[in-house]
């Protein structure tokens, strides 16, 4: 089981940089208020530890350290993700489109529930689950970090394909 990478993060950090001043990322938990409008979302290639085609936006803070963050991920049409867990709790909001989810360590899709948008999640620490998505969907993953994705199965780990 491998844990997202610290470059992983370094180079989400740098996609932020890039990102208007009211979506820039912090390095680490500040207590200031944040604001991000729709508009100034920037959005990135997904994670590597997350199969291809999903995208990144990290809202506030940084999933790679200790502290609070936000982020959203983006999902195609017919995409799945393999059974994993997180070292932390994890919240997560469908915003919109259909996320369904299973829990377990064999990912079959019979098992799976479909959150419609406005639904919501909340995973212990450590809890294997996976997902298969139908339809373009976007959710939004509340947690503290430092955030890791962790494959029950490392052969379906995308950072070893």
């Amino acid at each position: 089981m491998k844990p997202t990478t610290m470059a992983t993060w370094a180079a989400i950090g740098a996609l932020v940089a890039t990102g208007s001043a009211a979506a820039q990322q912090q390095t680490a938990h500040q207590p200031d208020h944040r604001i991000v409008a729709p508009q100034d979302i920037r959005w990135a290639a997904g994670l590597p530890s997350l199969p291809r085609g999903s995208e990144v936006a990290v809202l506030y803070g940084n999933p790679a350290m200790e502290g609070p963050f936000a982020m959203r991920l983006r999902f195609p049409a017919d995409y799945r993700i393999p059974a994993h867990s997180h070292p932390g709790a994890e919240v997560v909001t469908i915003l919109s489109g259909t996320f369904g989810i299973g829990m377990g360590s064999g990912a079959d899709k019979g098992k799976t529930q479909a959150i419609p948008a406005g639904g919501f999640v909340a995973l212990p620490p450590n809890s294997p689950h996976f997902a298969f998505i139908e339809e373009p969907t976007v959710v939004q993953i509340n947690s503290i970090g430092p955030w890791a994705v962790n494959y029950v199965n490392t052969n379906e780990d995308p950072r070893k394909q």
